[in-house]
């Protein structure tokens, strides 16, 4: 299966936005991998992707048919203000179901990010917030839903969830996806939670914080516990993390309320740097056995989202200073931009950084094509 075709057995269901048969001269297929291509380059705005068109256009004419040239960034812009998000979301996970391989004990961290730059304010438009799923072994992000205006994470995480293949997976989510029917749909996706809690969730996490508190102190502990630590040091800081977790929680009275639930953990945070220490305490409830490893590397991993997925979002692809937002277009073109990172994550003969391939990418055809082939 070469590039063009892996694409249009994934994207072939999507419903072109240009009803009528005179304005299509260009074909979907060739908008869409031009636009990926462009922006695994260094593109961030359709007028690039245009150029980017016109300056690759004897390479591009040697796989895609470009019947009648390299379309207008006006064509481009205005098809992706068009397109249906929803149907092009499920084309992506669709390709990255096809494609990758989500292996089990695979950790799925769910975070939100916000495009911060796609307001518009003339049509009293906010900023759009974006749930992404991001597979931390494997670095894939897997998809993503927009929260709808007036709503948050809440709501949107559940619909992010029905979207994917989680069978196998633990799934980690901050305080705000701590919730009843968010868990019970983890379960039932065949998966297993490590959830973050804070005051949404006050009489729970006090019981929890108590249990802990009061039986740390006591020599002869009434409740087992599994225990691990770590510390790491660098650049004349101390980082130290400990972690307990316990399935001795038959106690709890908030345990039915909770499908699978199994144990609750504790991670203290101790950080020291010019001689000031500084201890952070996170609690959690989880649906895996007391099996501190796997817990501490659940919490670890989703704490990297962060550096993995939107720091390399914001500093690579430059997304915060994207302007694009007509219409459909910013939360189309953050699509395109998960593409993009996942074949550059994926290509592994370049031990460089995101930002050095997308160079590598622009300047040499024959790399590029690798990047386009990681997607095979």
């Amino acid at each position: 299966m070469d590039a063009t075709t892996s694409f249009f057995n994934c994207f072939f269901e999507l419903e072109d936005p240009r009803k009528d048969n005179h304005n299509k001269r260009h074909k979907l297929i060739d908008i869409m991998l031009l636009t990926i291509l462009a922006v695994i380059c260094g593109a961030d705005s359709w007028s690039a992707v245009e150029r980017f068109g016109h300056s690759k256009e004897p390479w591009l004419n040697t796989f895609l048919e470009l019947p009648n040239g390299i379309p207008s960034h006006d064509t481009i812009g205005d098809f992706f203000a068009r397109v249906n998000p929803q149907q092009l979301q499920d084309c992506f996970i669709k390709w990255v179901n096809l494609l990758f391989e989500i292996t089990h004990g695979e950790i799925v961290a769910i975070d939100g990010k916000t495009l911060r730059r796609s307001f518009d304010n003339s049509n009293e438009r906010k900023a759009i917030h974006m749930i992404n799923a991001w597979a931390c072994k494997s670095h894939l992000v897997l998809g993503q839903f927009k929260t709808k205006e007036k709503s948050n994470e809440i709501t949107a995480i559940p619909e992010l969830l029905k979207l994917l293949d989680l069978e196998g997976c633990t799934v980690t989510i901050d305080a705000m996806g701590c919730q009843k029917n968010i868990a019970e749909k983890i379960i039932n996706a065949k998966a297993d939670y490590v959830l973050s809690l804070k005051d949404n969730h006050k009489d729970l996490r006090n019981d929890v914080e108590y249990f802990f508190a009061g039986e740390l102190k006591k020599k002869k502990r009434k409740y087992k516990f599994d225990y691990i630590e770590t510390v790491d040091g660098e650049h004349g800081r101390i980082e130290s993390r400990r972690y307990w977790i316990s399935d001795d929680i038959d106690w709890l009275t908030q345990k039915p309320l909770w499908k699978g639930l199994k144990s609750i953990g504790l991670v203290e945070y101790q950080r020291e740097e010019k001689g000031k220490i500084k201890i952070e305490k996170r609690y959690f409830i989880t649906s895996i056995d007391a099996d501190v490893k796997r817990f501490s590397q659940a919490v670890r991993y989703h704490w990297r989202v962060e550096t993995s997925l939107h720091w390399c979002l914001d500093v690579a692809f430059r997304e915060d200073d994207c302007r694009v937002r007509k219409d459909n277009a910013a939360e189309n073109f953050a699509v395109i931009r998960q593409i993009a990172l996942n074949l550059l994550k994926q290509e592994k003969t370049a031990k460089v950084g995101i930002q050095t391939k997308r160079l590598m990418a622009g300047w040499d055809n024959r790399y590029l094509g690798k990047v386009l082939a990681a997607g095979n």
